[in-house]
C-alpha cells in the first residue's frame, strides 16, 4: 500500500493536494538526502482536506530546488484518495490520524502506518513535524503528547499556545515520541494563506535546527494547556446551529470559543422540549464525565466547572467523523507542574 521513493516524482510540485492523485497512487514516503543525515520527518495530508501541510512542503522544496538540503527530509503524503475528493476521509476508509497505535495490522492502513514508523526508526528520525488544518476558528498553535523540554522547543519554535493531550492515542505523533521530540501543527482553517507562510517558515527552521537543545521552557515564553476531555454527539442525536426543530441547537457561532476561557455555567446550546439528548463527554482514560462538566439548566446545556474549548467546528461532516471539540482545563498551577514534571524526566533519563 505504501510506495516509497528516494525522489520527488516528476511535475510533483506542480500539483495542488487535489491534483497529486495524477502523480502519486496513494501513499507516498520521499526519503531527500541532506547535510546532516538524521531526517526531519514531516507528515501531511493525513486529511485530505487539510492542505496547508503539503502547501507549505511544495513551497519549501520550491524555494530549495537544486541545493542540498541543510537536513535529510523524510515527506510522508497521507491520503491521496480523500485530497482528490477534499474529504478528511472517504467512506469505508478509516481516519489516517487514527492508525498508529498497535494492533488490528489485518488493516491495510495500520500495517502502513508500521512500516513508516520502522523505516523512520531505522533512519534515526531527528524530529516529527504531523502538519494539520482545523475546520472551526482556532489561532496557531501545537500540541505534544509527552512532557519532555525537547517536544517543549519543537513546539514554541511554532506557537507559545501548546496543548498537551493523551488521546487519543491513535495519532501519528504517539508513536514517533517515543523516537524523537514530536509535535502536531494546527495551522487555522485551510485556504488561508498565512496559514501555509507560518508552516512553511517553521518547517525550514526545524530543517536548519543542528540539535532540540533539552534545556527547559521559561514558564512565561509557553501558554501550555492540558486538553482533559473529549466532546462527542451521539449518532443518534440531531444537531444544529441554527434550527430548533433538532434535538440539539449549537450557539450559531460557537466556534468562536475556542481558546476562550469559559466561565461556569456559560451555555453551549440548547435540548428541545420533550427530547431526552446529551452529549458525550469522556477523559482521557475514556471515563464518562459528562455530569462533572456539563448540565442541562432550563434547557440550555452549560458548563459547570471554568473549561477552555478547543476545535469547537460548525462543519456536521467534521463533527461526525471526529468530535465536537476537546475541553481543556485553567489551571495556571498545570503549566508549573509540566514543566517539572518535564525536568525530572530528563534528570532520569
Amino acid at each position: 500500500m505504501l510506495r516509497v521513493l528516494e525522489h520527488l516524482p516528476d511535475g510533483m510540485l506542480d500539483r495542488d493536494a487535489a491534483g497529486l492523485h495524477e502523480v502519486l497512487d496513494g501513499p507516498t514516503l520521499i526519503h531527500l538526502p541532506g547535510r546532516r543525515a538524521e531526517p526531519l520527518f514531516v507528515s501531511v495530508l493525513l486529511h485530505g482536506n487539510e492542505d496547508t501541510g503539503w502547501l507549505a512542503a511544495r513551497g519549501l522544496l520550491r524555494e530549495c530546488a537544486g541545493e542540498e538540503l541543510p537536513r535529510a527530509l523524510s515527506l510522508f503524503i497521507g491520503n491521496v484518495a480523500a485530497a482528490r475528493a477534499r474529504e478528511r476521509f472517504l467512506d469505508g476508509q478509516p481516519d489516517y490520524n487514527r492508525i498508529w497505535a498497535a494492533g488490528a495490522e489485518s488493516i491495510p492502513e495500520r500495517r502502513m502506518a508500521r512500516e513508516v514508523i520502522a523505516t523512520l526508526a531505522a533512519r534515526r528520525v531527528f524530529a516529527c513535524v504531523d502538519v494539520h488544518n482545523n475546520t472551526g476558528r482556532n489561532p496557531h498553535y501545537s500540541c505534544v503528547s509527552r512532557l519532555d523540554h525537547r517536544c517543549f522547543r519543537l513546539a514554541t519554535l511554532f506557537s507559545r499556545t501548546v496543548v498537551y493531550f493523551t488521546e487519543p492515542d491513535s495519532v501519528l505523533t504517539e508513536p514517533f515520541s517515543n523516537l524523537c521530540p514530536s509535535v502536531t501543527l494546527e495551522c487555522g482553517q485551510p485556504g488561508q494563506p498565512h496559514g501555509v507562510e507560518h508552516a512553511q517558515d517553521y518547517l525550514k527552521a526545524c530543517l536548519h535546527l543542528a540539535e532540540i537543545p533539552d534545556q527547559p521552557v521559561a514558564a512565561q515564553d509557553i501558554d501550555l494547556f492540558h486538553a482533559v476531555a473529549t466532546v462527542k454527539v451521539p449518532p443518534e442525536v440531531s444537531f444544529s446551529f441554527d434550527s430548533e426543530a433538532t434535538d440539539i441547537r449549537f450557539l450559531a457561532e460557537m466556534d468562536r470559543l475556542n481558546f476562550c476561557e469559559l466561565p461556569a455555567h456559560t451555555t453551549l446550546g440548547w435540548i428541545r422540549p420533550g427530547r431526552a439528548a446529551r452529549l458525550e463527554v469522556t477523559d482521557e482514560e475514556g471515563r464518562d464525565v459528562s455530569e462533572r462538566m456539563l448540565r442541562v439548566h432550563d434547557g440550555a446545556i452549560q458548563t459547570t466547572v471554568p473549561l477552555m474549548p478547543a476545535m469547537l467546528t460548525l462543519s456536521e461532516r467534521a463533527i461526525r467523523q471526529d468530535c465536537l471539540c476537546y475541553f481543556m482545563e485553567i489551571r495556571p498551577e498545570f503549566r508549573a507542574t509540566a514543566l517539572q514534571q518535564a525536568m525530572h524526566s530528563e534528570k532520569s533519563a
